[in-house]
């Protein structure tokens, strides 16, 4: 801290020198910016006066001594910095976090505000209107079972993860070209083959792991750290093409098993895509008794199937060497119950087995075509999608395997 003693000093001298900073810095022995600095520091003080105003400065307070006579002996004025511009923020944004870079006195010199989507402010805003509007949805009339035979005793899961509708692949760059068209072709034909080939089960899951879509806000960047993204196509475009495919789907598995169950996991891409979806839908099915949706805004699932427990997780905050005693613990009494569990996560993009104590941990890769970020940062490049037919009894007793190239054309 300067003595105000200092400070009087510099004001005396650079009023003496008729306000020419470079004679007062002379006289004292000072360097121009030494004389700048001192005399900042004295119009903060207050005792400049309002005959200097600082640049960049203003005059916050004023204070007047008189004598007993009511004269004006002296009238000192407190000087602080402008205030300036309020910040703006980009629509659909919020602040992350603002870094700050001051002097020795504390005094702000620079700043800089990194801002990221409101992410937990849209999913809340989402679930809000589905709330609203969900009793406008029309219900989907209950469908009368197709007679066929069916074997009580089996499930078949149809196992789809990070289908990432709305990403843009250009296959010059990535090996293979996908955008929302060639997605929603894609999957419907995958569904189509996949459920032709399935045994004659009872029960059907459509087991969706996360990420159906490539982002879910207005902008194509990730919700929790705004990674932009490679994107095809608008929100609401993407929106009525993933509702097209899941009321496809629906009405398939409908059509072939007597009962039905859908889980839509939470996923770091999509989670306030994955929460409508979950209310949409569920409305959407009401009056169908023979299909259930899991409405469960967490972000772990299981179902029960006689001696088999299946568990579902996206993979994006417990990975497939950490998820197996969360489920254990959180669905204890399902573990308990049951002989057989599998659990089944996406995120990676690669497929990957784990046999641990407390069960089978399997990551899926996904049909998607990479994008450039994963393309050119060298990540597996598999793709497949898998039904998986569990029995009450004896766990897993089959599966299936497509590739694209196998599924090309099947819904026709």
């Amino acid at each position: 801290m300067i003595a105000i003693e200092t400070l009087q000093r510099a004001v005396d001298a650079y009023y003496a020198c008729d306000e020419d900073q470079t004679m007062a810095a002379a006289h004292l022995g000072l360097s121009r910016g030494g004389i700048q600095y001192q005399l900042k520091k004295a119009a903060l003080a207050g005792l400049m006066g309002t005959d200097y105003v600082l640049p960049g400065f203003q005059i916050a307070s004023t204070n007047t001594t008189t004598d007993k006579n009511g004269d004006v002996v002296r009238t000192s004025v407190r000087q602080v910095p402008e205030v300036g511009p309020q910040l703006e923020l980009m629509p659909g944004f919020d602040i992350a976090r603002r870094s700050t870079l001051a002097d020795g006195d504390n005094n702000i010199k620079l700043q800089w505000t990194i801002e990221t989507p409101e992410a937990k402010a849209r999913h809340l805003a989402m679930r809000a209107v589905v709330d609203a509007l969900k009793e406008e949805i029309p219900r989907m009339e209950p469908s009368p079972l197709i007679e066929m035979h069916r074997r009580e005793d089996l499930a078949n899961q149809y196992t789809m993860t990070d289908a990432h509708f709305g990403k843009l692949s250009w296959g010059e760059e990535t090996g293979s070209d996908y955008d929302l068209k060639i997605a929603e072709q894609m999957y419907l034909d995958w569904f189509s083959m996949a459920i032709r080939l399935s045994p004659d089960a009872s029960t059907g899951i459509l087991a969706q792991l996360g990420d159906l879509l490539h982002y879910d806000a207005q902008i194509s960047v990730t919700p929790t750290h705004a990674h932009v993204l490679d994107s095809d196509s608008r929100l609401q475009k993407m929106i009525r093409v993933i509702i097209r495919v899941l009321r496809r789907m629906g009405k398939m598995m409908l059509d072939k098993y007597e009962r039905v169950h859908w889980i839509m996991a939470d996923a770091n891409h999509d989670p306030s895509g994955e929460a409508w979806l979950r209310e949409m839908f569920a409305a959407f099915f009401d009056n169908e008794p023979r299909l259930t949706v899991d409405r469960s805004p967490s972000s772990y699932y299981a179902y029960e199937f006689g001696l088999t427990s299946l568990f579902y997780h996206h993979g994006h905050k417990r990975g497939p060497g950490q998820v197996d005693d969360v489920f254990a613990s959180r669905f204890r009494e399902i573990y308990g119950r049951t002989k057989f569990s599998y659990a089944h996560l996406g995120h990676r993009h690669s497929d990957a087995l784990l046999t641990k104590n407390l069960m089978k941990v399997e990551q899926h890769e996904t049909l998607a075509a990479p994008d450039a970020h994963e393309s050119n940062g060298g990540w597996p490049t598999g793709r497949s999608a898998k039904v998986i037919t569990y029995s009450r009894h004896f766990g897993e007793v089959f599966r299936n395997t497509m590739t694209p190239e196998m599924i090309m054309g099947s819904d026709q």
